[in-house]
């Protein structure tokens, strides 16, 4: 069973020296050694799109297999997402950060060497639970090391750097794989291989001190906290601010329980309305991600249109994520996550009814990059404000379900428009598009919580 657990001066004082620690490059290599897990893992999610046409002629599948073949990531990272955040409370944050980058690299280099169809799922499928894996932890990870101020910033910034796996996959896809026969087996490679000089850096980062304190290793945190501490004088000089400046932190802290009573705590009298939430929230926005990037440039060549053949128009998209992620990650610290994710998603629907309604390339080019420039900003909110309701005892668990929960959107989004584009068409598809992300925004208004310049004990205090 879920409990709490009286604090000692100790603890409570080694928690309000980790909150009242400034910003440097301290928190800043953290965000990296995260980031570029997302740059790794969206790049190897991404590049699947990229070899499936070579893919599919050179094993001769069917529509059926291909689209099987599209949706085996979708399946390994519902499953990745679920287990690493289950695990990443019972076994510690580090652990798992380390696991999951190491089984996508393996799988993407397994994949590289595929000679059937049954071969490269699996291996496909090992990816995307890699890859669940890691975009389920890092931000838990994250959240628990950074000052409340900040918080939202780092943590959409954090989000920010999947962008970048997402142009690079475009990149690899577009001038190697046509450049050889073995292409689609070169950039499988070339995705996973810069995943070992990551596990390498990631050897040096610590276990996050509210886990350690969770789990009654108060020594071992004030320890990580004492080391932190001095990186941060040596680099920004003097002394570090008063303690007085820091506020209270609270006197008790939940300890977590099994696997089951973690995952049966999210739906406890205080948790269920968040949970229910955020569930709501996720299968909105991937729901609405997935539908998107999956079809819009087989509706849009039916649609009579064929600058999706270009190279230009999947940069323009993809692009459109960078801007949408630091975007929302600046604006979540000053008008709180909870409403830049309002905020982003009623846009995004806006730009959903735009395009449904738009004529001409040039206008579906331009509310295209809005709406993934508004979709992606949504993630970075997200991202940020998910790992934020949770206490430590399963703040990994609450992000893990959340986000696995959400992938179960993403694999009907191209089932359900795909049965439907038939009957309903170009514009009926965009204003399903519209009508979830307003569902999605119309959720967490009325059940959200503002979460913006408290640590994270207040807010689970209130949560």
């Amino acid at each position: 069973m879920v409990r709490h657990q009286a604090l000692t001066a100790t603890e409570m004082d080694t928690l309000r020296r980790l909150e009242r620690l400034p910003i440097s490059w301290v928190q800043g290599r953290l965000l990296l050694m995260g980031g570029l897990g997302y740059t790794f893992d969206a790049a190897n999610n991404a590049v699947l799109a990229f070899i499936l046409p070579s893919v599919a002629a050179l094993f001769g599948l069917s529509n059926t297999q291909t689209g099987l073949l599209g949706s085996s990531i979708l399946i390994g990272y519902l499953f990745g997402a679920f287990f690493a955040g289950t695990l990443g409370d019972l076994i510690g944050r580090k652990k798992v950060m380390m696991y999951a980058p190491a089984l996508y690299c393996i799988g993407g280099i397994l994949g590289a060497c595929s000679q059937t169809f049954g071969f490269l799922f699996c291996t496909r499928v090992i990816v995307g639970f890699g890859t669940g894996a890691e975009s389920a932890i890092v931000a838990p990870f994250l959240a628990e090391f950074i000052q409340s101020k900040y918080r939202g910033r780092y943590l959409g910034s954090l989000s920010g750097f999947f962008a970048f796996g997402f142009v690079l996959a475009a990149l690899l896809g577009y001038a190697v794989v046509p450049a050889t026969k073995t292409g689609w087996r070169i950039v499988q490679v070339l995705t996973a291989l810069p995943t070992v000089m990551l596990l390498w850096w990631r050897r040096t980062m610590p276990e996050s001190p509210r886990w350690l304190i969770q789990q009654g290793r108060s020594m071992q945190a004030e320890q990580v906290v004492s080391v932190m501490e001095s990186e941060v004088r040596h680099r920004v000089g003097g002394s570090l601010p008063d303690m007085a400046s820091v506020p209270n932190q609270p006197v008790s802290m939940r300890r977590g329980g099994s696997f089951v009573e973690n995952l049966r705590a999210l739906w406890s009298p205080k948790l269920a309305r968040s949970t229910a939430m955020l569930w709501v929230l996720w299968i909105s926005i991937t729901f609405s991600y997935y539908g998107f990037f999956t079809w819009i440039p087989t509706l849009l060549v039916k649609h009579g249109l064929t600058i999706t053949k270009g190279f230009a128009y999947s940069i323009v998209i993809y692009v459109a994520q960078i801007p949408g992620y630091y975007s929302a990650a600046f604006l979540s610290e000053k008008l709180d996550r909870k409403w830049t994710i309002i905020l982003y998603m009623l846009a995004g629907g806006i730009s959903a009814f735009l395009m449904a309604n738009a004529r001409g390339e040039k206008m579906i080019t331009i509310f295209g990059f809005f709406l993934s420039f508004f979709m992606n900003g949504t993630y970075a909110g997200i991202y940020a404000y998910t790992p934020e309701v949770y206490p430590t005892a399963f703040r990994a668990t609450g992000m893990g379900v959340a986000s696995a929960f959400g992938r179960i959107g993403g694999i009907l989004a191209p089932i359900i428009i795909g049965f439907t584009f038939a009957k309903i068409g170009f514009a009926g598809v965009f204003m399903i598009t519209t009508a979830v992300l307003i569902l999605g925004a119309f959720t967490v208004g009325a059940m959200g919580i503002s979460t913006t310049g408290k640590t994270l004990e207040q807010i689970t205090e209130v949560a």
